[in-house]
């Protein structure tokens, strides 16, 4: 089968290599790929043309694609690829709403009864003013579509929600919008991906990342600088209670109002005091969670996509490694950086290319996530001290932060009496 993997980061560079390691697959493509996708052959086609890849896919006679970003999503891509007759591993677009405005998931969790912040919309500077006066400080502010992992900022003062709302208002950085404006929740988070068709909702194992720029959760928020899997905290009571009362109750939520889900269901999740409840919605594998996850996956990941895509119940097995991943972004990130810097000392295995092209013959970078290094063992000290070995090979104009898996580190040694 010729499987085509739409996208360009790390997210999509794991999947290239988990579903390239089938025996059914006979060619991989990759739109459009990036320098470390060697097992795939990368065709210059954007995924926001979702037109040409669909000619592409018919063309070249492609048995499945998977989509990885959420931007072509948005454009409709599963919609047009069905509309050809074509396979793809995705939600429709209007499924994709799920993760494209805040406010339709927020409406869909308070209709059906799934736990989550409580909230309101602000759909201008007044009124997001107003309800933050109203409500006070801690506050979680949200910019109601796609931004990058970048549109969410928790504010404490007066100060840091002035930043925020010039962001959105007078600056418009992530486009016209409005913003979500939430209740603070406490707990530890944690990712939890389900392969989704319909109301069949299958757990992948969980993940956390950490999405603040510097040590010690600091900084502005990222599209994510460091991941690990499995969570040491999040037990198989708390997984069980999450897929009853979220990620089932969701999918069937989205079946009944018309717009059944197929793909990737991503819910970014905390565990409070009162229970388990929803952060975030993504409509496709989370990054980079998918970079430390996917290489846990024993099981033959384009068969099971194959057969959730046919209805038929699937069972996955996992390997028992810890496997923690430690982003290198370029300097200046997530504000200005300097793109086609070179990246020299990349070790050969283990290491995912989030940001990467090839100039002149030389690795640079093309975007502000430039690497995940991966680090693998049966503890969380081990995985770290392997993945902080890995990133300290690779040379450029690059940072990244010191403490990734710090928590799961610290329960390790709490527990051991360490």
């Amino acid at each position: 089968m010729k499987v085509l993997v739409v996208g360009s980061g790390g997210r999509e560079h794991a999947i290239v290599q988990s579903l390239s390691s089938s025996p059914l697959c006979t060619r991989i493509y990759a739109a459009r790929g990036n320098a470390g996708m060697k097992g795939a052959e990368r065709i210059d086609i954007p995924e926001t043309d979702v037109e040409g890849l669909a000619s592409f896919a018919v063309r070249e006679g492609i048995g499945l694609t998977v989509v990885g970003p959420e931007l072509p999503l948005s454009l409709g891509i599963v919609n047009v690829f069905r509309e050809r007759g074509l396979n793809i591993f995705g939600p429709t677009r209007e499924a994709a709403r799920i993760e494209t405005s805040k406010e339709f998931a927020k409406e869909l969790m308070a209709r059906y009864g799934i736990p989550t912040a409580s909230y309101r919309v602000a759909e201008t500077l007044d009124e997001a003013w107003g309800t933050i006066k109203e409500r006070g400080y801690p506050a979680v502010l949200k910019f109601d579509g796609l931004a990058a992992g970048k549109g969410v900022a928790i504010v404490r003062t007066t100060t840091e929600a002035e930043q925020f709302l010039e962001t959105v208002f007078v600056r418009k950085t992530f486009g016209p919008g409005r913003i979500i404006i939430e209740e603070y929740l406490e707990g530890p988070e944690f990712s939890l991906m389900a392969l989704v068709n319909g109301r069949k909702v299958y757990p992948l194992a969980v993940a956390q990342d950490h999405k603040r720029a510097y040590d010690g959760d600091v900084g502005p928020n990222t599209g994510g600088m460091g991941a690990y899997s499995p969570v040491p905290f999040i037990d198989s009571a708390d997984i069980e209670s999450a897929m009853e009362t979220i990620m089932i109750s969701t999918a069937a939520a989205l079946a009944e109002m018309g717009c059944p889900f197929t793909g990737v269901l991503y819910g970014g999740l905390m565990k409070t005091a009162t229970g388990i409840k929803v952060i975030e919605f993504n409509a496709r594998f989370g990054d980079p969670e998918t970079e430390v996850v996917l290489p846990r996956l024993k099981s033959d990941l384009l068969s099971v996509i194959l057969d959730v895509l046919d209805g038929k119940d699937i069972t996955l097995e996992w390997s028992d490694d810890i496997v923690l991943g430690v982003v290198l972004a370029a300097e200046g990130y997530p504000g200005g950086y300097e793109r086609g810097t070179v990246i020299t000392g990349i070790p050969n295995n283990d290491v995912f290319h989030m940001g990467t092209t090839i100039h002149d013959g030389k690795i640079v970078n093309s975007g502000g996530r430039v690497l995940i290094a991966l680090g693998r063992g049966l503890t969380y000290h081990d995985a770290q001290n392997t993945a902080y070995k890995k990133a300290g090979c690779i040379s450029g104009r690059l940072f990244y932060r010191r403490d990734i898996g710090y928590q799961a580190v610290n329960f390790e040694k709490q527990k051991s009496g360490g």
